[in-house]
């Protein structure tokens, strides 16, 4: 039997269990940054790992400071069970995408923060789920660091100079990410009716280019709303609330209800408060939850959300 919605609130909750609780075509937006899947802290270890070197640390990586804080999983992996981790993220996704369709009223949107590696895994699972998979938004961030080891320096450790010499510039891993994907998916509204019959009849479908020119400079899937002053530091994940305001007054209207099912430090929540919708968060961590209070009490919230919509 589903509960009442516990709107304007932050719970400790298993992220995907407590979703199920919620009632059907109940909620307008759902704008979450998901775990990726690569590896980023335990939590985002969401497949069978098969090596205890995995998020550890050596001498090299304590040297080089917290750009290689931990060690992660080379792209070929370090065993053949290591190739299944696409699979397996894509089955954890499909583990929750068809309740967010449930609650999602139709014509609502979704946004979904997810990593470059493995976004198609998700698209395919919500999908699947029935989702329509609307647009791909790429967000540019200020800073982002460059971990791609240089080759010489393996070849130069070997003793190797000849090899040190020829592969001279080379490296292994990637360019500087500096763009996340945003995915954009929407719950398909009744056929037989129009984006504006349903946006009658259940207030979403359509998206509100003047609100989202407040943060953006022209209405185009790629943003660059960033970090206030003092915002940042409070998760590894975390996003930047002019971000999440800008894709909350995209899609919704004041009193409409946003649910982050993975809410770590609060960031939609602070967002959508802002901007006087309800939310809903859920975190399985106690301290991100903690975190979440703090940020929205009424004390503290004025303030922190001056300094993040400020600047960036």
């Amino acid at each position: 039997m589903k509960e009442s919605l516990p709107i304007d609130t932050v719970s400790v909750a298993d992220s995907i269990a407590a979703v199920k609780y919620l009632p059907d075509s109940s909620i307008h937006l759902i704008l979450s940054d998901i775990p990726y899947g690569i590896g980023i802290d335990e939590w985002d270890v969401l497949h069978s790992n098969t090596n205890s070197a995995f998020l550890g640390s050596s001498p090299a990586q304590v040297k080089a400071g917290a750009v290689f804080r931990r060690r992660g999983k080379p792209l070929n992996g370090w065993s053949e069970a290591d190739r299944q981790i696409p699979v397996e993220y894509h089955r954890w996704c499909e583990s929750f995408a068809s309740e967010w369709l449930r609650i999602l009223k139709p014509g609502g949107s979704t946004f979904v923060f997810a990593g470059r590696r493995l976004a198609h895994r998700c698209i395919v699972a919500l999908e699947d789920a029935g989702f329509t998979f609307k647009d791909s938004l790429a967000w540019l961030r200020e800073f982002a660091p460059h971990r791609a080891q240089r080759i010489s320096v393996v070849f130069k450790r070997r003793n190797d100079v000849p090899c040190a010499e020829k592969w001279e510039g080379w490296r292994v891993g990637n360019l500087r990410p500096t763009f996340e994907p945003i995915l954009w998916f929407v719950k398909p509204y009744p056929i037989g009716t129009t984006i504006a019959d349903n946006v009658l009849a259940h207030g979403v479908g359509a998206f509100n280019e003047k609100a989202f020119l407040n943060y953006e400079h022209a209405p185009e899937n790629v943003i660059r709303s960033g970090f206030g002053k003092n915002e940042g530091g409070l998760h590894v994940a975390q996003k930047p609330v002019k971000l999440l305001m800008a894709l909350i007054d995209l899609t919704t209207i004041e009193g409409h209800i946003v649910l982050d099912p993975f809410c770590g430090s609060g960031s939609t929540l602070v967002a959508a408060k802002a901007l006087k919708r309800h939310y809903i968060g859920f975190d399985n961590d106690p301290n991100c939850i903690e975190i979440s209070k703090k940020r929205l009490a009424p004390d503290m919230f004025e303030l922190l959300t001056k300094e993040s919509t400020h600047g960036g």
